[in-house]
């Protein structure tokens, strides 16, 4: 799966790199940053290429009536397999017209090893910013009238890099190859869309172990320092 990212680029090299322009919104830049804390991220949406808006992370269905249905969902639609995203109700009203690209430089997994839990950075070998593919939707808050934007990340199973490192789920979030970003927010139907969402290739990713500081637990994983590389700890042998 894929609950932590990096979007710590600066609006002008996103409008570069995607040759997009900005809408009139904020984002507040994440060296790390979790899914469950639902941060508004850098999204350009099927229903408006030529722009980059931003859109909570965590998809709230139009369909959804109260905010404490919103809630009570919120935390459960940070990501999407690509193999139900047609037959889940919480994302199959999208699945077909409302695609998205969620704009980051990285990701995190952990990889685990016995009891040990080693986190490792995910990005591209070119150092770029990239996108994941995903869906949004729009749902409106009954009790005060507003409008929220919402998304999730689509997941594949891992390509042969994500597997030895989220070796337990075996999944990797859906990355769109520089250049095929158009063809997926214009894609519609079933068939053609499951075609586009296939592992990334491995040879144009890189990895390395992290600090733990990107858990969270031991002070603030917004920092430059929670992307660079670490020793990864020693895994205890059996001593029989």
């Amino acid at each position: 799966m894929c609950y932590t990212v990096a979007i710590n680029k600066k609006k002008e090299e996103l409008a570069r790199r995607f040759k997009a322009a900005f809408d009139d919104v904020t984002y507040d830049a994440a060296y790390a940053v979790s899914g469950f804390v639902h941060p508004k991220l850098p999204v350009i949406f099927s229903s408006s290429p030529e722009k980059i808006g931003v859109a909570q992370w965590g998809l709230i269905p139009h369909w959804v009536k109260s905010r404490e249905q919103a809630n009570d969902l919120w935390n459960q639609t940070l990501n999407a397999k690509a193999e139900t995203i047609f037959e889940k109700p919480s994302f199959r009203s999208c699945a077909s017209q409302r695609k998205c690209c969620i704009l980051v430089n990285g990701f995190f997994e952990w990889q685990t090893n016995g009891k040990i839990k080693t986190p490792h950075f995910i990005y591209l070998k070119n150092q770029e910013p990239f996108a994941l593919g995903g869906l949004w939707d729009e749902w409106t808050d009954s009790s005060t009238g507003e409008i929220i934007r919402t998304c999730t990340i689509i997941t594949t199973p891992a390509n042969e890099l994500m597997a030895g490192i989220h070796n337990e789920k075996l999944r990797m979030p859906l990355i769109i190859p520089h250049g095929k970003e158009s063809a997926w927010l214009s894609t519609t139907g079933e068939e053609a869309t499951k075609q586009l969402m296939i592992p990334f290739d491995t040879t144009r990713m890189s990895a390395h172990p992290v600090s733990k500081l990107v858990n969270g637990r031991s002070g603030n994983p917004n920092v430059p320092v929670v992307q660079l590389p670490v020793s990864p700890e020693p895994v205890q042998g059996s001593l029989f």
